[in-house]
């Protein structure tokens, strides 16, 4: 495996590598990838990263170049990408999941068509990808499109869909699509994904599936730890909640530290929130506030301005669709769910009475 060839294919050209990484670029987005390839191809053994930040403050982390070379090798068998294939490059490469396309260009030989993340995405009416990742909002932002009839994915042969959790509702528009849809577990220490879940199609379920040379188990608290060449702490412990099919095998349930205990019951809200999400057409999320008897009270905070039909529509919502004792006790409005610089929801930034 060649981490780094002298030659670097781009919108159907063979350029040098050198000659990219100290070009004159006139778009935004190939000039972060100059930015990364310099990096890259620098003399440290290591490149840099910054966390999500959907648990605390976003921080850099190092990654070691061999260790994300293996996590890209793996994605390239997984979707039996060959030299020459044709792949889009939506994603900054400011986070992990950007730079992953990157080097799986350079160790793969793929053929790499570069656009700004916020692009229309009106050219995959014209344009053929064999692969590419993208985050949810990126996803439906071309399902929404006027252009699309809603098939142009015939145009994308398999997709990665990551970032944040894909929402029930994304789901199920995916089934009607001839692209080929994964889901990705990832994190940033392990330099992108390590599992991925087929989202439409045979073979289509809940569960996640490790890539080659990786397993996982449970803590005793039945958070979910990883277990893989190149991490320098075996296992790598997570705040993810989980349940196991076997050590290949896994569900996320939520994470540990947003669980709330109201009357001694544990509750996930990501849990609670999935059975919503068909339902509530607006940004919403479930929190807590202090309660004199119960501990915590189940609060369902929605982004809008209050109004008391509202409650009472989210109140009946939320009468049929939850249990008994998921119900919340107080629905809130708020101008806006704070979020993530990734835009996954900050649920430690929202500040409510």
């Amino acid at each position: 495996m060649n981490l780094f060839p002298k030659y670097i294919r781009l919108k159907g050209e063979r350029i040098p590598a050198e000659s990219f990484i100290y070009g004159n670029h006139t778009a935004e987005c190939e000039r972060e990838l100059a930015a990364f390839l310099k990096e890259w191809y620098s003399g440290d053994h290591f490149i840099e990263a910054k966390t999500s930040g959907s648990t605390g403050t976003p921080k850099i982390i190092r990654l070691e170049k061999d260790f994300v070379a293996q996590s890209a090798q793996r994605t390239l068998q997984f979707f039996e990408l060959k030299s020459g294939d044709r792949v889009l490059q939506c994603l900054s490469v400011k986070y992990i999941a950007g730079k992953l396309m990157m080097v799986r260009a350079l160790i793969g030989d793929l053929d790499l068509f570069a656009v700004d993340p916020a692009t229309d995405f009106e050219f995959l009416s014209k344009e053929r990808f064999r692969f590419a990742a993208m985050v949810p909002q990126q996803v439906s932002k071309i399902l929404d499109a006027e252009y699309s009839p809603g098939t142009w994915l015939q145009n994308l042969e398999q997709l990665l869909v990551g970032g944040s959790t894909v929402p029930q509702s994304l789901e199920e528009r995916l089934q009607n699509v001839p692209t080929v849809c994964y889901s990705s577990y990832a994190m940033t220490e392990t330099a992108t994904h390590i599992a991925l879940r087929k989202l439409n199609g045979d073979g289509a379920d809940e569960f996640y599936r490790c890539l080659e040379d990786i397993r996982v188990q449970l803590s005793k608290d039945n958070c979910l730890q990883i277990f893989m060449p190149g991490l320098a702490e075996q296992p790598l412990q997570t705040t993810d909640l989980a349940s196991l099919e076997d050590e290949k095998t896994f569900r996320i349930l939520g994470r540990s530290d947003n669980t709330i205990i109201s009357g001694g019951i544990k509750f996930s809200p990501e849990q609670i929130e999935k059975k919503l999400e068909l339902f509530i057409s607006v940004p919403f999320l479930i929190t807590s506030l202090p309660h004199e008897s119960l501990g915590e009270q189940l609060v369902l905070v929605v982004e809008g301005k209050t109004s008391e039909e509202g409650i009472k529509h989210l109140a009946e919502i939320c009468r049929h669709k939850l249990d008994k004792f998921e119900q919340p006790r107080r629905i809130v409005f708020v101008s806006e769910i704070p979020k993530t610089v990734s835009g996954k929801p900050y649920r430690k930034g929202l500040a409510i009475q």
